[in-house]
């Protein structure tokens, strides 16, 4: 009778908001706006480093919450904080104008979703000492890995919970090499294994050789630029890809980051992010609303931690990674789990282009499989959301409507694709299906219903 009555207030702690741990709520900051939990995960006691994290239950879990899915978002850079996933993209409110505005398409309905900042050193994270932010993938995973293991055995009914690791950009390093790790650490006998069940990546750079030399054709084709230009443009992408052959890493960055600047400037556009905006996407409130002393006291941040979007620390840390691939680890992680990318059709640095060019070049066995897939169109409503293709455990998507922050463009699509590939319902239905209906034009179009959780 004990055992049960301390499993159920446990259980209750993780559903209801921990209010009375933290410091009273800022006025402008709505009560029910507050994560369930946050506050850190230790990396390193002796020293103190930490990774913070922001934690948010289910809203309408279907299942027990022990066996409700459990995502974690991971921002990208290198080295910034996941809370601008958390309050500008997929979180369950999101910040803007000075307040606070409830988000239709958050990704916490039916999941439990946890943000984290990571490496240490990003956002609200702590490295009291530069040697310990992490200056490559392993690193960065042996910490995702501890503070991962520490969340769950903290909250141990949520040990069994099935783990999809996710996140977008740079992020689309840290999610491979994370899930090769935790797969690996599982097979090593950990006495704590997590259960990963599936990775998703949102316009992720993960294998820069590859994904460098589709700039000057992607906007060449868009009408951007003439052919002198494109060739111009070619010449600084064969010296990047010059630079990473012959291992120079940090001048295999900076070639890169000049790349991208001669491709802005010559197209005139604000962001490479989003080609259609005038302006970048607007995330400085969020960072006004969390440099306040008294939001970071509420959100239970370490005395004297100020919040910085991306860390210029962690970022050159991190610079002579940005040119490595992790490729192979992704292909290692999608024969054992799901892998799921998502790419926003106008992003224009990370877009569909490079995502197509490195996935055409893996060493799966499924490969050929994947390719020859048909690609079906995903309908969410009465419209459509973009273009689907899957086989065996590997799904691409293509979201129209989106630039680089897909969540922050297509909230409510962008629920109903992350809820239909983890619970594997409607056009993201059935695990290693084989074939896909193909439509025979629009006027006898077969259209999909809305997924009765997306709203």
């Amino acid at each position: 009778m004990e055992q049960s009555f301390k499993l159920f207030l446990l259980l209750l702690i993780h559903i209801l908001p921990l209010r009375s741990l933290c410091s009273p709520v800022p006025p402008n900051f709505p009560p029910n706006a507050l994560p369930t939990k946050s506050g850190y995960l230790p990396i390193n006691p002796t020293t103190g480093s930490a990774m913070f994290y922001a934690f948010y239950e289910a809203t309408r879990p279907t299942t027990p919450l022990p066996t409700t899915p459990l995502l974690v978002w991971l921002q990208g850079g290198p080295g910034c904080s996941s809370m601008i996933g958390n309050l500008f993209e997929l979180g369950p409110w999101r910040f803007s104008d000075g307040s606070f505005e409830l988000n239709p398409g958050a990704w916490n309905h039916l999941f439990g979703l946890l943000f984290l900042d990571s490496p240490i050193g990003t956002g609200f994270s702590v490295a009291p000492q530069e040697e310990e932010i992490p200056n490559n993938q392993t690193k960065v995973a042996r910490h995702l890995h501890i503070a991962l293991t520490s969340f769950l055995l903290s909250n141990p009914p949520f040990i069994s919970r099935p783990l999809y690791i996710t996140g977008e950009s740079y992020a689309g390093k840290y999610v491979p090499a994370a899930a090769f790790y935790i797969l690996q650490e599982n097979k090593a006998g950990q006495k704590t294994k997590l259960n990963l069940r599936g990775v998703a990546i949102g316009d992720g750079l993960t294998h820069p050789e590859v994904q460098v030399q589709v700039h000057a054709d992607t906007a060449y084709f868009m009408g951007l630029m003439n052919r002198r230009q494109k060739a111009h443009l070619e010449e600084l992408q064969r010296a990047a890809v010059r630079l990473v052959r012959e291992q120079r890493w940090a001048d295999a960055t900076t070639m890169r980051n000049e790349v991208l600047d001669w491709l802005q400037n010559a197209t005139g556009l604000a962001t490479l992010y989003d080609l259609r905006r005038q302006r970048t996407y607007e995330t400085e409130p969020v960072g006004e609303f969390l440099r306040q002393e008294k939001v970071a006291k509420a959100l239970g941040v370490k005395e004297g931690v100020v919040w910085e979007e991306c860390s210029g620390l962690v970022g050159g840390r991190l610079h002579e990674d940005v040119m490595k691939s992790v490729r192979w680890m992704l292909e290692a992680v999608v024969r054992e789990i799901r892998v799921f990318l998502y790419t926003g059709e106008f992003d224009l640095r990370d877009g569909v282009s490079g995502t197509v060019a490195w996935l055409e070049g893996m060493e799966w066995e499924g490969l050929q499989g994947w390719m020859a897939a048909e690609r079906d169109v995903w309908v969410v409503g009465k419209e459509v959301a973009g273009y689907i293709q899957t086989w065996s455990n590997l799904t691409q998507v293509v979201v129209r409507g989106a630039g680089h922050l897909v969540p922050a463009d297509q909230a409510v699509n962008s629920q109903a694709m992350i809820q239909d590939w983890v619970l594997q319902t409607e056009s993201f239905g059935g695990s290693g299906r084989k074939q896909r209906t193909k439509f025979k034009g629009s006027r006898g179009r077969k259209q999909r219903t809305k997924f009765k959780g997306s709203h």
